[in-house]
């Protein structure tokens, strides 16, 4: 049976097209739980067949990129010992397999030796006159983006297509100031969205994003919501790594299908604010979102969630 939801954002905790970011308790950094093994082999098969789309670095990176992995090998054996153990070379994942190899090209860089040893992608931003720019990445599990797209690009640049976030917006300025203002505390957000399948890899290139905002096509093509869609969340954090003053970028993925709200204690507080949720988007947040045609049958389905509650 399909264990119940994680986090449950939807609830009205974390509105979309919000910053909503809050302090996080550094012991609680990292997540790992029973998905973690195919999580790993599905990195390892991106980064086999596709390593150019999932990871990008630029020359002067690597001490950011070994500081992570320092912080890794340092937290992870103390908060999860069951899972990873100490080892001569740093440390050690317990039953999880490491094949298929590496690319040679990839094997040096300790972004992506970090990324193997958790569920979350890592993404290093880093401070230059033109705002924060992604400078390094691992985004094996991007949530209608392109890694390639917005690699070296600075923060506003980056968040342009999102509704209300693009350069010289106030939500804009503001993420860039936090940016800057963060120090020792680390914080988290949460984001979430539908697709129709459970594909961790769900990029989507800008040209895509656009020709999907303007036909609106439906995602259930066959009208069967509660069957086919999956509630992606996202859980994101943010700490400023001492030595580099780099900032780390974190994106956990949480893939839970519609109907096991169903099953949730809290299936009808859920479903209603879920629906607000939805309801309350403008055209613009939908189209971005590529909810435009479906919005309504999935109301109608948390409705329905509600009413049999």
């Amino acid at each position: 049976m399909t264990p119940l939801p994680t986090h449950t954002p939807y609830d009205g905790s974390s509105k979309l097209f919000t910053i909503g970011l809050k302090p996080l308790d550094p012991a609680a950094w990292m997540e790992v739980d029973h998905h973690l093994a195919p999580y790993l082999a599905e990195k390892r098969r991106l980064y086999s067949e596709i390593p150019e789309r999932v990871f990008v670095e630029e020359d002067g990176t690597r001490g950011a990129q070994r500081e992570v992995l320092d912080l890794l090998v340092a937290y992870l054996p103390e908060k999860f010992p069951d899972t990873y153990r100490r080892t001569d070379a740093g440390i050690g994942l317990v039953d999880v397999a490491n094949h298929p190899a590496l690319p040679s090209a990839l094997t040096e860089a300790p972004l992506v030796e970090a990324s193997l040893l958790v569920q979350e992608d890592l993404i290093l931003m880093r401070r230059d006159d033109s705002g924060w720019r992604l400078a390094a990445g691992s985004l094996c599990f991007p949530s209608s983006w392109s890694l390639t797209e917005k690699f070296g690009k600075p923060l506003q640049r980056i968040h342009e297509p999102v509704p209300g976030f693009g350069p010289g917006t106030r939500p804009a300025e503001l993420i860039s100031r936090m940016f800057d203002g963060l120090q020792g505390q680390a914080v988290e957000r949460y984001n979430w969205s539908i697709q129709a399948d459970d594909a961790l890899y769900h990029p989507l290139s800008n040209v895509e994003r656009i020709d999907r905002a303007t036909n609106r096509p439906s995602r259930f093509p066959d009208g069967d919501v509660k069957a086919h869609a999956f509630i992606r969340v996202e859980r994101q954090t943010l700490r400023k790594l001492q030595s580099s003053r780099d900032i780390l970028f974190t994106i956990r993925i949480h893939l839970d299908p519609l109907a096991v709200l169903e099953r949730h204690p809290d299936r009808a507080a859920l479903a209603v604010s879920f629906a607000a949720q939805l309801e309350a988007l403008d055209t613009a947040q939908l189209d971005y979102k590529g909810m435009t045609s479906d919005r309504d049958r999935l109301v109608s389905v948390l409705n329905h969630i509600a009413r049999d509650a």
